[in-house]
């Protein structure tokens, strides 16, 4: 019998991964009827940003204008990634979803250039976590489509 370890070790991360996304997902459910939760946040991360800084930039041009649509998107696209990397479906796809998701998150936040970036739970093992499944969550066991 061959023990595929790293296909094991990579199908627990999917599945740890996959429930994540589902709670972050199930946790912004009200978003879709009231936007201003997401844009109380995109408030607050403007006024700490610095000037020409990333996030300023991307807020400014990106998020705001699109508040209305990222109070739905983000919601759906947790959930949806999350189910579908429990489940092992598309798992390169819908990880690398994750990935841009949670990057946006940080780069909107302006995280991911800081030194708490490196301990933050929600930086580093979910970014290299999905990125790790976007490029090597090919045909791993427990998955219901193996591509």
């Amino acid at each position: 019998m061959v023990f595929d370890r790293q296909g094991l070790g990579l199908a627990t991360t999917r599945i740890f991964v996959g429930v994540f996304f589902i709670f972050e997902g199930l946790d912004k459910l009200r978003w879709f009827t009231d936007t201003s939760i997401l844009a109380g946040f995109f408030a607050r991360w403007l006024q700490a940003a610095g000037p020409g800084s990333t996030s300023r930039w991307y807020l400014e041009r990106i998020a705001i204008p699109g508040t209305m649509w990222f109070a739905r998107l983000v919601p759906l696209g947790e959930i949806c990634s999350g189910l579908a990397l429990l489940l092992g479906i598309w798992t390169p796809l819908f990880a690398l979803i994750a990935f841009f998701m949670a990057a946006n998150y940080h780069i909107a936040g302006d995280t991911l250039f800081r030194y708490g970036f490196l301990t933050n739970g929600y930086g580093l093992p979910v970014l290299g976590s999905t990125l790790g499944l976007a490029i090597g969550g090919v045909r791993l066991p427990w998955s219901i489509r193996k591509s």
